[in-house]
């Protein structure tokens, strides 16, 4: 199946590893011509890396923080014009109202709910002016499934669920489609270590965190490429209706609980 992505720039935040790096290899594999964007010059290194191995061309790399103050501007006049843009830069930490005090929960949110949102305004109108482009949004299942465990995570993706709709509600009208999907836990070093922080919690050993899967549907964790390939498809002229929604990438965990 031909996507159309040959030749399209496309910005990934956070795309150095995990969902991000699997992203930029997906759009790569199609044609296009991924920016990975990543904070620590190590991991783009890695990533790069991981493009070699692979057989794709060196993407573009770009060492930028994206929770500092008017980072979105500076890279936005550093790439030029992009085609598609996802948003995907984003570690916020687990814990509940007690674990996470004020200032670790402005630093996460600066992070990805206001990064997410800087990069959209300097971006969308870009796009909103030629009359094309897309937003993808990687934002995540807590914020559809909020739990207390996770608080300052579920709260700001459902501000990130509810930026989606909106934007992607009424920038058709110029050309761009936006929309968001919400990744189950999802296999990263990242999430192994929130699943540590509640096995730890939970059953007293951390490193008995495996064990916390056997509680989804399809017992195990999501992997990237199973959200990067449904991000490339629906960034792509084949998912041109597609706008304002946000998808679950759940495996049945939303029905599960509401049938218990």
């Amino acid at each position: 199946m031909d996507l159309q992505l040959k030749g399209k720039r496309v910005l990934v935040t956070g795309g150095s590893r995990g969902i991000g790096l699997t992203i930029g290899l997906a759009f790569a594999r199609e044609g296009a011509s991924p920016i990975l964007v990543a904070r620590e010059q190590a991991n783009l290194d890695k990533a790069e890396a991981a493009f070699a191995s692979a057989g794709l061309p060196k993407p573009e790399a770009v060492l930028m923080d994206m929770s500092v103050s008017g980072s979105s501007e500076a890279l936005g006049a550093q790439v030029g014009e992009i085609d598609i843009l996802v948003n995907n830069a984003g570690a916020i930490p687990g814990g509940d109202i007690q674990d996470v005090n004020e200032a670790r929960w402005r630093q996460a949110w600066e992070l990805k709910v206001f990064g997410y949102i800087n990069m959209t305004r300097v971006f969308l109108p870009r796009m909103e002016a030629r009359g094309s482009g897309v937003i993808c949004n990687i934002i995540g299942l807590a914020g559809a499934m909020p739990r207390a465990d996770y608080i300052c995570g579920s709260t700001g993706n459902a501000a990130l669920m509810a930026f989606t709709n909106a934007i992607g509600g009424d920038s058709l009208k110029k050309g761009v489609r936006v929309f968001g999907i919400n990744p189950a836990p999802t296999r990263s070093d990242r999430m192994q270590g929130l699943l540590e922080q509640q096995a730890a919690k939970l059953l007293g050993d951390a490193q008995r965190w495996s064990e916390l899967t056997g509680r989804f549907p399809l017992g195990r964790l999501a992997e990237p490429s199973e959200i990067a390939e449904l991000a490339m498809f629906c960034s792509s002229p084949l998912c041109g209706y597609l706008s304002g929604s946000v998808i679950n990438v759940e495996g049945g965990q939303m029905f599960a609980t509401a049938s218990k």
